[in-house]
């Protein structure tokens, strides 16, 4: 099987809130999203796709992807998608660095695997766990009072882990986390989420002004030495998130006891294929993970379905259900949350199937 032509499209996905924030003032209102097609000599097609977190969050952005594509495309005409790890080198070896633009290539490649081998991608990454698995509701950085009121509507709705958007005003975050922490139940749980936005010193405040509470703390700052220091002077457990991006980062991570949990995003890593090699790994080592990526529509949600459900279910600690925060449907056949909770497609690769008249023409062709 040969790859014969790549096309990416942009589709549009405005937000079911209208906005969503996050520290240091970021906001979006409309996500720009690229969803790639892999077509084969064999006539399979292969659907995956890249939705950066605005160009603020981590080094990746919208029109970046597309250029990528574009520029790592012709090197990838007549290579076998079936082949992930030597596709893998392929693009490594043809495009240095900025992984998030070959997340979607990979991701198509897994889905055409799957529909050549007549199976879902979750069995091929090593099985499907029980039924479903649990997701978090992020919620948008806004007044406490605002927040526990979004929190106590997502409660009625099942879910019962939250991700909390902090990293403003050490004052005003100490308020946010007790203000939902205190309509929270026995047995929710509730992730302060800092996104690199506090400095060390209001990291420590914060942490010391609710150590009486149940709460995770999530990246607290920008770098991995500083969140190390933060971690060594903090008593909740600990999540690391926008540094994990590598293999190397998670050794280092365990040898230094910095992290409780990793957070495990797609695109950060390159795709499914080094997500899961993350994801074993992590296994390997007793760390536990959310498994997720920077954003996206019903192709990112059914590939993370795919990656969660095959996670040993006392390492997961979490996953995530981005196509139920916006407006616009991508794609038939991805998952849905039911309660709270989510379950990966039993048909075969990603089990979805696009809607041409939401991706209209591709802005990029390649073969």
């Amino acid at each position: 099987m040969k790859i014969v032509s790549i096309r990416a499209h942009k589709v549009d996905l405005p937000l079911v809130e209208g906005d969503y924030k996050w520290s240091g003032g970021k906001s979006v209102t409309v996500f720009d999203s690229t969803i790639v097609r892999v077509d084969t000599d064999t006539g399979i097609t292969g659907w995956g796709e890249v939705c950066p977190l605005g160009p603020f969050y981590l080094p990746a952005y919208a029109a970046g992807a597309r250029a990528g594509i574009a520029e790592l495309g012709p090197h990838l005409l007549g290579e076998d998608p079936t082949q992930l790890a030597r596709l893998n080198r392929r693009m490594d070896g043809a495009l240095q660095g900025h992984p998030y633009v070959k997340s979607a290539i990979d991701m198509a490649c897994w889905d055409i695997l799957g529909k050549a081998a007549g199976m879902p991608v979750a069995v091929l990454l090593g099985g499907r766990y029980g039924d479903d698995y649990a997701l978090y509701r992020a919620i948008s950085q806004e007044s406490p009072e605002r927040m526990a009121a979004k929190v106590a509507g997502y409660r009625a709705e099942g879910y019962t882990k939250f991700q909390l958007k902090v990293g403003g005003h050490a004052d005003t975050d100490i308020e946010r986390i007790r203000a939902v922490r205190a309509c929270l139940q026995g047995g929710d749980v509730l992730v302060a989420d800092a996104n690199t936005g506090w400095l060390m010193h209001d990291a420590l405040r914060v942490t010391r002004g609710v150590r009486d509470l149940d709460v995770y703390i999530e990246q607290p700052c920008r770098t991995y030495e500083e969140c190390l220091t933060v971690r060594r002077h903090c008593d909740h457990p600990f999540v690391l998130d926008e540094n994990i991006d590598s293999v190397d980062v998670l050794l280092r991570g365990h040898a230094d006891r910095a992290m409780d949990i990793v957070n495990i995003k797609i695109s950060k890593l390159g795709g499914i294929t080094k997500a899961r090699q993350a994801r074993d790994l992590c296994a390997s080592l007793g760390v536990a993970m959310t498994i997720e990526d920077s954003w996206g529509g019903d192709i990112v949600t059914a590939a993370i379905s795919h990656l969660a459900h095959s996670t040993p279910p006392e390492l997961l600690f979490s996953s995530t259900d981005f196509n139920s925060y916006v407006t616009v449907s991508t794609a038939t056949g991805a998952p849905r949350r039911e309660n709270g909770r989510m379950r990966s497609s039993v048909a075969p690769g990603l089990g979805i199937e696009p809607i041409p008249a939401v991706l209209g023409a591709p802005l990029v062709t390649v073969g």
